[in-house]
């Protein structure tokens, strides 16, 4: 994980912070922010298993689930784990970053999990994972 400030505030702020920490050594170009196509809230409880490459998000206003880009091609198998920052807390901002194949497509070729705690205002890229197929340019869509 790369050094993060103590706190902060905003998608910006955790935006710029899952761009640095380039998952398997490739440049973010896409960061997305989650928000529940439900009831437009921006604070989620987060499932993660990052063998499966995975996750979950849960609303907290309203309890819609959506797995993020490509997890329901390995929910059935995965063995997730809620996420917590150091200082307990478990509700999150999210921040889903998409780092581009290279090629000209518009393929992805890995996704990262950023998150804030809404609590302390901490940051930390929580799990990532390859994606190996193409087309996959529509996992941008999926945060």
């Amino acid at each position: 994980m790369i050094p993060a400030p103590e706190h902060a505030e905003g998608f910006a702020t955790l935006a710029e912070y899952v761009k640095g920490y380039r998952a398997g050594g490739y440049d973010v170009d896409t960061v997305t922010e989650s928000v529940c196509a439900r009831c437009g809230g921006r604070a989620f409880e987060i499932g993660v298993d990052d063998e499966a490459g995975c996750a979950e998000r849960l609303c907290v206003a309203c309890d819609d689930a959506v797995l993020i880009a490509d997890s329901a091609d390995h929910w059935s198998e995965a063995e997730p784990y809620q996420c917590e920052c150091p200082c307990g807390g478990v509700k999150f901002a999210i921040a889903v970053g998409f780092a581009p194949v290279g090629d000209g497509s518009d393929d992805v070729r890995w996704v990262s999990i950023g998150l804030r705690c809404l609590r302390d205002g901490m940051l930390g890229v929580y799990t990532d994972w390859r994606i190996d197929y193409s087309p996959s340019g529509h996992l941008r869509g999926g945060a």
